[in-house]
């Protein structure tokens, strides 16, 4: 069964275990979220469940979103009604900011219901995904943390220069892969076999221990982690 909850993180803190051990653990306001599909083997070539999180205002959302989560009347649905085309349910809520799919059997989940933070009370470790923070074009001593060139010996205004790129004779060609200047962070970055601390049911609050991708505010995935225990 698919167990996932779309999030947003609010921040980091620390706790105290039964130990007395200071736990460095991210807050992540994780939830309800409504499920706006279920995909199934039949119609869809694999399992899943679309869930939406956060409510969009309707003026700034287009048709196409509106009509993805509730129904609209137009030509199209009535002439495949009237052709005897079974229409997919929709979820008549709001429209949603955030919407992600869970990969995985849906089991009792239906188009309409909602997903709580309840269903990770059992779970152990989960997989955060999000997108980590942009720096922008950066240099390779930022970037993959080249500790530079000397600042003495005929070193003249390069101290932070990449250095060398190429390999002589052979193979005359800067290697693929090679570690140079680029775009730095703004990509998807999912970190692995996180320990869920604490659940809040009460306030929707996720406590996961350790660091989390993205920025403040960002917005998550949060699955249960599938590595070995």
């Amino acid at each position: 069964m698919a167990i996932g909850i779309l999030g947003r993180k609010v921040g980091m803190t620390q706790l105290y275990d039964e130990a007395g051990q200071v736990v460095p653990v991210t807050v992540i306001q994780a939830g309800p979220c409504d499920i706006l599909q279920v995909r199934t083997v039949e119609r869809d070539g694999y399992e899943a469940i679309q869930l939406g999180f956060v409510d969009k205002p309707r003026r700034l959302a287009g048709r196409s979103v509106r009509g993805h989560v509730a129904k609209l009347e137009s030509k199209r649905s009535k002439k495949r009604s009237s052709n005897g085309v079974e229409l997919l349910a929709k979820a008549g809520c709001e429209p949603k900011r955030f919407v992600r799919e869970i990969r995985g059997a849906a089991g009792e989940l239906a188009v309409g219901g909602k997903v709580s933070i309840e269903a990770l009370a059992n779970v152990k470790s989960v997989d955060v995904t999000a997108t980590c923070k942009g720096r922008g074009f950066s240099g390779a001593i930022r970037r993959h943390n080249f500790s530079g060139q000397r600042a003495t010996h005929g070193v003249k205004k390069c101290h932070r220069a990449l250095g060398g790129t190429g390999a002589s004779a052979f193979p005359s060609r800067v290697v693929k892969g090679k570690r140079m200047p680029g775009q730095y962070g703004n990509v998807t970055k999912t970190v692995r076999n996180q320990k869920v601390v604490k659940v809040d049911a009460e306030n929707n609050l996720l406590l996961i221990c350790g660091a989390v991708p993205g920025p403040i505010g960002g917005f998550v995935i949060i699955r249960e982690t599938n590595m070995v225990k």
